[in-house]
């Protein structure tokens, strides 16, 4: 994989190395309009795709071949015989995980399950592969838990190998039903997708977000199958989640020096500066002002 060249449009939301020859690439495009979003890898490495949020679609050939990826797929490339370079046209408000390990590692990983990856066996190791696939419940879970990190920094190297290593054993998961092995209410893709609009409520409405309960009542489920489905898929409770997304969001405001601390305190939700700061401060450790003149 080519270090030196990541995109000629928009940035990679992140880029998180595992180890040598295994990377997590996230791709979030929070914006109103269409974006382009590249990264150069060669034919050494398998791709893995997994669209979590909104439509994108894959351009080869300098565009002159798309290949669609709608909400809650995957897709699978893998070419001995050619670079396949990411170009990827994402509409407003989409977000894409892909996992890109190189072949060489792979093989390392599955060598006993040749006989069952189909295109690790012998007669297949020089040919193109390509698989889409709709991402299932289990597999949903844990792409959420990557976009939406919000743990001690310290262990975050940690937490997305350990997540990497899951999403690649959930996609070969072999078990008839493997969804069903923690928690049976994830296992109904109705409740997920509650419980994630439930999510894109509160951070739509977080300078004054609703009470549980009228969440509860506007996404049509129980409170208690709510804080227990919002802690399973984000790790966290309601308001802790929303509590850390307010504060990153304000980092990022204070980071474009666009506005000061009592107005980036208004727009999330803190109607004095003092409450903004204390927040702040319990989250990263230092005020407002002094974490914008670090970062001017």
């Amino acid at each position: 994989m080519d270090e030196r060249k990541k995109n000629n449009a928009v940035s990679i939301s992140e880029e998180i190395k595992i180890e040598d020859g295994f990377y997590i690439l996230k791709f979030q495009n929070d914006t109103d309009e269409n974006k382009i979003m590249s990264r150069e890898i060669d034919n050494s490495f398998i791709q893995f795709h997994f669209n979590v949020k909104g439509n994108s679609k894959f351009l080869f050939n300098s565009g002159s071949y798309e290949l669609p990826l709608p909400e809650e797929n995957s897709l699978l490339l893998y070419n001995p015989q050619r670079d396949l370079p990411l170009h990827l046209s994402m509409e407003k408000e989409s977000w894409l995980i892909s996992l890109v390990i190189s072949i060489k590692k792979f093989h390392a990983l599955f060598s006993q399950e040749a006989d069952y990856i189909t295109f690790l066996s012998g007669d297949n190791k020089d040919k193109k592969y390509y698989k889409d696939a709709q991402v299932s419940p289990s597999t949903a879970v844990v792409l959420n838990q990557i976009m939406n990190f919000n743990l001690t920094p310290s262990i975050k190297n940690l937490y997305f190998k350990a997540k990497a290593f899951e999403l690649l054993s959930l996609y070969f998961n072999k078990a008839e039903n493997p969804d069903l092995e923690q928690c049976p209410f994830l296992s109904d893709e109705e409740n997920i997708k509650k419980i994630r609009r439930a999510k894109d409520i509160v951070i739509a409405r977080m300078a004054e977000p609703p009470s549980l309960q009228e969440l509860s009542d506007e996404i049509g489920l129980s409170l208690k199958k709510l804080k227990e489905g919002f802690k399973q898929i984000y790790g966290d409770s309601v308001y802790s989640f929303l509590f850390d997304y307010k504060m990153e969001y304000a980092r990022k405001l204070l980071e474009t020096g666009e506005y000061n601390v009592n107005e980036v305190g208004l727009k999330v939700g803190y109607s004095t500066a003092s409450h903004f700061i204390a927040g702040f401060k319990k989250k990263f450790g230092t005020t407002p002002k002094k974490y914008t003149l670090s970062v001017s």
